[in-house]
């Protein structure tokens, strides 16, 4: 059995930028373009597509690809869908592993990969042989939900597969790539502000309390508690008491 690769001291100093530089404002959706840019090197990747998966709904909620001109506006969604559910591509849904980066030929033999639909339907007209892809940990409510998961994809034409070294920078990367993530996400999406009210009435929710607990803790009438909570939902932008929870303060707990 292989043990983790040694990194050079290239290496290192790529790791060291990819993890300090200050990237400045995020796009409208995923991470800095300069960061998949570091990342899409680091591998030795033609390209690398990071992008939000919705596997129940058959669609991307958002999608980047770096270098920018790779991607193909025509590529035939479709197929790619009707391929899914037999390809690498669902193992995080079939598996719940989420952690573990995986290859095409983890599964595949070069033969077997070429003979499949995925290949023949959706790689092979991009000259497509290579996929190393990382899944980064759930993220907080606003984009977390069953199917959903958040990828990057590095993608190589013919030659070389990606090595044990390229997959042991990118495990050591993830911890930090899904930090990059979650901070673009709250400089997006900043977390309203509360009224005095709201947030005694939200931590009492997040003690656990009920609807007439937290009531007859505020001497106030049930539907009042309701209202509140009616309008806490509408603020954050939310539609249960967990989320609500998770958006307020898990989001403090993280800048404190």
């Amino acid at each position: 059995m292989k043990g983790p690769a040694a990194a050079s001291g290239r290496d290192l100093r790529a790791l060291a930028r990819i993890v300090t530089d200050d990237r400045g404002d995020p796009p409208a959706e995923g991470l800095p373009p300069s960061l998949l840019s570091d990342l899409a090197q680091l591998a030795g990747c033609d390209f690398l597509v990071f992008g939000g998966t919705d596997s129940r709904r058959m669609t991307d909620w958002f999608g980047q690809t770096v270098p920018a001109e790779a991607d193909d506006p025509a590529y035939d969604v479709s197929s790619f869908w009707a391929h899914y559910w037999d390809s690498p591509c669902s193992h995080p849904e079939r598996t719940g592993d989420l952690r573990s980066l995986v290859k095409i030929s983890d599964f595949y033999t070069a033969r077997q990969w070429h003979s499949t639909g995925m290949y023949q339907d959706c790689c092979r007209p991009y000259g497509i042989e290579h996929e190393l892809m990382l899944c980064l940990p759930d993220a907080p409510g606003w984009t977390a939900g069953p199917g959903r998961s958040l990828r990057l994809v590095f993608i190589r034409g013919p030659g070389p597969d990606f090595s044990g070294r390229h997959h042991d920078l990118l495990t050591v990367l993830r911890p930090h790539l899904h930090q990059a993530y979650l901070q673009a996400e709250r400089r997006r999406h900043p977390v309203p502000r509360l009224t005095a009210r709201q947030q005694e009435l939200l931590r009492l929710v997040a003690a656990g309390h009920t609807n007439a607990q937290i009531a007859r803790r505020l001497g106030i009438s049930d539907g009042t508690v309701r209202t509140h909570l009616e309008n806490i939902y509408r603020l954050l932008q939310v539609s249960s008491r967990t989320a609500a929870i998770t958006r307020v303060f898990a989001d403090r707990q993280r800048t404190e």
